[in-house]
């Protein structure tokens, strides 16, 4: 069997074609398996689309136990498996509990604190599962989002990465947030109106009412 070792080459050092960039990222990561943390139908968009792109075999992975109230969560869950299933991506969706968030929260119910262990949860249990199901990287849509912080995402990323024994893959998703999100309001999938959690359902109140 033919062994790429060329393919350790660091592309970034120097300039090269578009298109052999391209090939050489698609075989590094041709049939490697990625859980994709999916918070949203309009934000699994573009990471989905890019993430296949780039070769891998991507999973969804709908866990947000921020998500208020249960009618919220159902639509978004709805939306997810409606978009996921056109466009042929699996997607896992552990229980919904609630309390999970609320735990891990704590007292910090403001942002940005509140924001950094809601998304501290959310990709520990995504890192955990990826581990203990084979999976090859764990990724979030979080990171398409033009109001989350990078930053943090990372960090944390990085940390669960760690402490769970995986790859964690981080990409700036953002360039292609707001066409995925003009294409999934033209197709008719459910936009939410806030992030998920009754506190930032709360803010987002608080902002139209000063409109």
């Amino acid at each position: 069997m033919l062994k790429l070792h060329w393919l350790k080459i660091d592309t970034r050092s120097k300039p090269c074609p578009d298109a052999f960039c391209k090939a050489i990222r698609f075989a590094t990561r041709k049939n490697m398996k990625l859980l994709l943390h999916t918070c949203c139908a309009p934000c699994l968009i573009y990471p989905a689309e890019k993430l296949k792109d780039e070769g891998f075999q991507v999973t969804g992975f709908f866990y947000n136990p921020n998500i208020y109230p249960v009618e919220e969560y159902e639509k978004r869950k709805a939306a997810v498996t409606g978009f996921s299933g056109a466009i042929s991506c699996g997607v896992i969706y552990p229980d919904y509990e609630p309390t999970q968030f609320l735990e891990a929260i704590g007292d910090k119910k403001e942002s940005p604190a509140r924001c950094r262990m809601c998304w501290k949860l959310r990709l520990k249990k995504t890192a955990a599962f990826a581990c203990a199901n084979a999976f090859d990287y764990f990724s979030t849509t979080l990171l398409v989002s033009p109001y989350q912080d990078q930053n943090i995402l990372k960090e944390l990323g990085e940390e669960a990465a760690r402490q769970e024994g995986i790859n964690f893959y981080f990409e700036d998703f953002r360039p292609g947030f707001r066409q995925a999100h003009n294409d999934a309001r033209a197709k008719g999938i459910y936009c939410q109106k806030y992030c998920g959690c009754v506190y930032s359902q709360r803010e987002q109140c608080k902002k139209s009412a000063k409109v």
